[in-house]
């Protein structure tokens, strides 16, 4: 199946903002692209792109002062098949774990394994391991924690959103993770586009999505603690330890947000 999708997000500057940008779809997606995903900008500036520490692409750009619009739009071939689910993936002990692995087992930015690690282990430390282990995280998690896009903060670490018990995708994801790195199972935050395909209506206002992997057996595995069921059409933009590593946009100067839009829609 095919999926059109893209975004417009309008600033406001009061003057010329140096900004980083990671918004470009993930490299292990390029040969999927039916055409590139140029990020366009209204007025043209001059752009330059490079990897970053966790191979996203980014992109460099200084804003002019004004109303300052970014926007993609592109058409993605997909399976159309669901995240894959393998209760038979093991947990991998951390003297085996590749090197490439072990910075997800640490804590960071918004996720204080030191301040969940007991909890972790009194919940979970007598239940399964590998798949099961994360799942059970994952069902944890879901329930804990009310969804509503009134409770976004984008300040709002693991901790906080185990404490308050609401927020948005990115929480789960921050507290999943979170639970995971303390059972000792690498986890790494995700994000990237996430539409409709395969679930019922009513839909929800579209935005950009977040999730995790957690590495198990040899390789890494997507697990959703928001959706907590297997999705279609998930399109990965960046990866990082936690959302602070895969910000959409970082500004180097004051700036209003003058307008938001995300499409994901399966086309023929």
């Amino acid at each position: 199946m095919n999926i059109q999708l893209g975004f417009e997000i309008a600033y406001q500057f009061p003057q010329p903002t140096p900004m980083i940008l990671t918004l470009s779809i993930h490299y292990s997606r390029a040969s999927d692209l039916l055409r590139p995903d140029h990020l366009l900008t209204k007025p043209a500036v001059p752009t330059t792109a490079y990897r970053d520490l966790f191979g996203n692409w980014c992109t460099r750009l200084v804003a002019p002062a004004g109303r300052f619009v970014l926007s993609t739009d592109t058409v993605i071939r997909d399976s159309g098949a669901p995240d894959v689910v393998v209760p038979s993936a093991p947990q991998t002990p951390v003297e085996y774990l590749p090197e490439s692995t072990l910075v997800y087992l640490l804590g960071s930015r918004y996720c204080e394994t030191d301040l969940l690690s007991d909890f972790a282990w009194q919940r979970f430390g007598a239940g399964p391991t590998g798949w099961g282990r994360v799942q059970a995280v994952c069902d944890f998690v879901h329930q804990h924690i009310e969804f509503g896009y009134q409770h976004a903060r984008r300040t709002r670490s693991a901790l906080e959103a185990f404490k308050e018990e609401q927020g948005v995708c990115r929480d789960y994801a921050h507290l999943a993770i979170t639970l995971c790195r303390c059972l000792n199972i690498p986890a790494r935050y995700c994000t990237g586009y996430l539409g409709d395909v395969g679930t019922l209506p009513p839909y929800g206002t579209m935005d950009f999505a977040a999730w995790f992997e957690a590495f198990l057996g040899d390789r890494w595995y997507t697990f959703d603690a928001r959706n907590n069921v297997p999705r279609i059409g998930r399109v990965l933009i960046a990866q990082g330890r936690d959302a602070s590593d895969v910000a959409l946009s970082s500004t180097f100067g004051p700036n209003e947000l003058d307008g938001f839009e995300v499409w994901c829609d399966q086309v023929q």
